[in-house]
Formats: C-alpha cells, sequence, structure tokens
C-alpha cells in the first residue's frame, strides 16, 4: 500500500512544478503529489529571466530547466539602443515537463485531472473521485484577481524557422522602435539558433482582449521589414499578464479556499510592473522546502506573511505601474521605459529581480518626468 501523501500541490504550472522539485530535492523523506488538468506540466510556455533575478544558493533548483542561455541582452527605443551585460536565460515548458517527470514517481504525478475543489485534507477531482493529503497548496495560477487593480502586458510569442541566419547573437528585450498606438508596444526577439528566432510582439494595456490574428499579421510584417524569410511556425504562446496597480492583499488572499496555502500568480506573487513570476515562484519553492513543518494550517501561515510581506514591499511597483497606465497617454508611454533603461545596468537588475534600493527608487523617480506633470502628481496623490 502507497504511503500517504505527505503534501499535495494543486497545479502544474510554474510554481506548483517548481514546488514540486524543490520539496524532491531538498525533502527527499516527503511524499509530494502533483496535480495537473493538463496533459503536460508547465502547459505551453516560455518563461524567462536575467541571472541576477535568482539567489545563488537557488540556482541549482533553476539549472536543469534552462535550454537556452546569454551573456547580455540588448534593448532599442527610439533615441537610443543599448546593450547590457546581465545573463539571461529561458526556459521552455518542454523542460519542465520532462525534469518533473524525471524527479517525481509515476503515482505521484496526475495529470489531465482538473481539481473541482481543495481542502485541508486534500483535493476533489470533477468526476467525483478524491485524492487524500496530510496537506495541499493551491497552485492553480490567476483564476480570481478580482481584488486588484489592474492593467495588462499582453503578447503573441512565435518560434519561426527562417530560411537564412537572423545573425542575432543575444536577445532583445524590448525592440520599442515599433508603432506605438496602441500603447507601449515592443517586440521581444530571443534567438534559439542560428535560424530558429522567438518572436513576441508584446504591448501594455488597460483592457485584457487579445487580438490573435492581428498579433499574427504583425509579428509576419515585423519578420518581412528586418528582411527574415519565415519557413515555418514551430509554436506559438499567447497570453495576458497582470501588471498591478493597486488592490486589496487580504481580500485577494480571501478568495478561494480557505485555510489552504496559496503560491504563483494566484497569490499575487508577480513584479507589479514587469509580471514576471518565476523569481517569485523560485523564491516561494525555495521558502516552502526549508520549513520547519508543512503542517496544513502553519503552511497556510508561512505562504500568507511571505506574499503579504511582498506585497507591501511592492508598492513602488505599482505605484509606477499606475504612472505608466493613468499617467501617460497611451502612445507616450514608451518614453516611461525609453527613460528607465537609460539608467545604470546594476539598477536595472535590482528592479527585475523586485530588490530596488531607496537610492534606485530616487534615481527613477528624479529629474523631469516624461510623462505630464500634473497626471503624474494626481497619481501619487491617489488621484
Amino acid at each position: 500500500m502507497a504511503r500517504p501523501v505527505d503534501l499535495l500541490i494543486a497545479g502544474g504550472g510554474l510554481a506548483g512544478g517548481l514546488l514540486a522539485l524543490a520539496i524532491r530535492a531538498r525533502r527527499p523523506g516527503t511524499r509530494v503529489m502533483l496535480v495537473e488538468s493538463g496533459e503536460r506540466i508547465g502547459g505551453n510556455h516560455i518563461w524567462s529571466f536575467f541571472g541576477s533575478d535568482i539567489a545563488p544558493e537557488d540556482m541549482g533548483l533553476v539549472a536543469p530547466l534552462i535550454c537556452h542561455s546569454w551573456e547580455g541582452y540588448d534593448v532599442a527605443f527610439p533615441r537610443y539602443a543599448r546593450s547590457i551585460p546581465n545573463a539571461y536565460h529561458s526556459i521552455e515548458s518542454e523542460r519542465l515537463d520532462a525534469v518533473v517527470r524525471t524527479a517525481l514517481p509515476p503515482e505521484d504525478l496526475v495529470t489531465g485531472a482538473r481539481v473541482m475543489a481543495v481542502d485541508r485534507g486534500g483535493v476533489t477531482l470533477v468526476d467525483g473521485s478524491r485524492i487524500e493529503a496530510e496537506s495541499c497548496i493551491d497552485a492553480r495560477g490567476a483564476r480570481d484577481l478580482s481584488a486588484l487593480e489592474l492593467g495588462w502586458q499582453k503578447f503573441v510569442g512565435q518560434l519561426l524557422v527562417l530560411d537564412r541566419p537572423h545573425g542575432l547573437t543575444r536577445p532583445t528585450i524590448m525592440d520599442a522602435t515599433v508603432d506605438q498606438a496602441d500603447g507601449y508596444r515592443f517586440v521581444y526577439l530571443l534567438p534559439f539558433g542560428p535560424d530558429r528566432l522567438f518572436v513576441e510582439d508584446t504591448y501594455y494595456t488597460t483592457g485584457a482582449e487579445l487580438d490573435v490574428p492581428a498579433i499574427r499579421t504583425r509579428i509576419a510584417d515585423y519578420a518581412a521589414a528586418r528582411g527574415w524569410s519565415v519557413r515555418a511556425v514551430e509554436r506559438e504562446e499567447a497570453a495576458a499578464l497582470p501588471i498591478a496597480t493597486g488592490g486589496n492583499f487580504e481580500l485577494l488572499w480571501r478568495t478561494g479556499p480557505q485555510w489552504i496555502g496559496k503560491i504563483g500568480m494566484g497569490a499575487g506573487l508577480f513584479q507589479p510592473m514587469t509580471g514576471y513570476s518565476l523569481p517569485d515562484a523560485v523564491r516561494t519553492a525555495s521558502l516552502v522546502a526549508s520549513l520547519p513543518s508543512l503542517e496544513v494550517h502553519a503552511l497556510h501561515e508561512a505562504l500568507r506573511v511571505h506574499a503579504e510581506k511582498a506585497w507591501k514591499e511592492r508598492g513602488y511597483y505599482r505605484l509606477l505601474a499606475r504612472m505608466l497606465f493613468r499617467a501617460a497617454a497611451p502612445a507616450d508611454r514608451y518614453r516611461m521605459l525609453e527613460r528607465f533603461y537609460a539608467l545604470d545596468g546594476k539598477l536595472i537588475a535590482r528592479f527585475y529581480a523586485g530588490q530596488s534600493t531607496g537610492l534606485d527608487k530616487a534615481r527613477i523617480m528624479c529629474g523631469k518626468p516624461p510623462v505630464p506633470l500634473g497626471r503624474a502628481m494626481r497619481v501619487i496623490l491617489g488621484g
């Protein structure tokens, strides 16, 4: 008879998959089970992060997942282009799926099973079956963010196979020289091989609706303008990431199952200004794996305190997001990022990691604002 499940993770996305790996690596005596509604762990995604986003002691957790790495990256704006020397890494969801399947015994990985309810004693699936566990964590993603005030970072990305080499040696994190009519828009480029290039058309808007066919056309037009002849589209990803401008953390935490610890996007654990969630997923996985107890109440409280601390520390980033959406006209939003990326590279790295110092924050805000002063003051004062 199988030993009872010590920890059941409902949701096999990035946060759930990383947590399962951390428990297996750092608490080998703990039986952890991962339950995912899709057929594979991680779905269809590419996640990227800067080397400075991850604490050195946690790189061992992420390293087996990395598919592509570069020594630095580029940005381009109407006024300038720049290369920044900070390591950049990308993870493909297929790698996450493969690593998790290797780490977990087959009986502890349940896919194609949609969770209807999570409670302190396990999960109930939509087919009525039940999986009992000593403790549970809800990692099912951003199922209800109604407690937050949000803008959106929306994108369609395609992995293009080209007829000839593209000539790029580093990622372009932001090419904002493109048309800005829809709000802050940029093209994101990841060179996965000499003739394989991931091209993502991204823009920041106030609504979450996404016109995928129109963005596919924009990607094709961008590739043609760069002189790239496309032989095939190998994969496609589309999503709308939340950008937090404000909200009520306590209400967010009370949303969903009660007294069940939450991780990932559903816990508000993402960088408010960029939507990046991988650094938080790594930190949370490391935290849970190091807790003295995984008892359900202790786990809930530890995760609530962790998420609340992150929320309070990130008020500055939510202010910047409000400035972007409320103080800048859509066609001029790029000016905020154009000004930001002219700053010191180490300041930029700390910003992405959500670890800006007081001096960083002052430096970002000082000088002539790239938005109308009256609007900026109204945002700062809460108007």
